[in-house]
């Protein structure tokens, strides 16, 4: 197991899945903590506080992960989901650790103020963790974690309607997927 990550016993082997497809995670400092409930969110992904005075290559991350999340006043139990859906959840905060990684200490301040005042700012930094995850081949994840999501009958259309404005929809990230596998093609041209 990596010194540098702290992964509980309960989650271990779906979060070492989706941490594979990151290793350029793979010298960086992440727990990974069950939490008894996370307000208005069922994983989040930020720098500690401390990391704010450590240079880039020194922060250390925190995944806060909800034990239980409630949709439509139905609880499910986080770790009772899927396989499949929670290593989709865990590669998209997983992109988020990607997106903050070359961010200055300012640049990070910033991002964390607009993330809680802008809902412009929202939209954007969960496409880009989408986007991360994409990048980094979990797109099969990412998509079974969305129809999860959006073809769940009990889950409400304000939650799923929330998905569709902030995250990527499953037509956007075949679109990435496509464009990714391309690039080899535009490189060769180039060359």
């Amino acid at each position: 197991m990596n010194k540098t990550h702290i992964i509980p016993n309960k989650i271990q082997e779906r979060v070492e899945v989706a941490l594979k497809y990151f290793p350029q995670l793979a010298d960086i400092k992440i727990e990974f903590k069950l939490k008894k409930n996370i307000k208005k969110s069922t994983m989040q992904a930020r720098p500690t506080f401390d990391s704010f005075f450590r240079s880039k290559k020194n922060r250390k991350y925190l995944i806060l992960i909800s034990k239980k999340f409630k949709i439509s006043d139905k609880e499910f139990s986080t770790l009772d989901i899927p396989d499949d859906i929670f290593i989709g959840w865990i590669g998209h905060e997983l992109g988020h650790i990607m997106d903050y990684q070359d961010r200055s200490r300012f640049n990070l301040i910033w991002f964390g103020l607009k993330y809680l005042f802008s809902e412009n700012h929202i939209v954007e930094a969960e496409r880009a963790a989408d986007s991360f995850a994409v990048k980094h081949k979990m797109e099969d994840y990412i998509l079974k974690t969305k129809n999860f999501i959006l073809n769940h009958a009990e889950i409400s259309e304000v939650y799923k309607n929330r998905m569709r404005r902030y995250y990527l929809s499953p037509e956007e990230i075949m679109f990435l997927v496509e464009d990714r596998d391309k690039m080899p093609d535009k490189l060769e041209k180039a060359l």
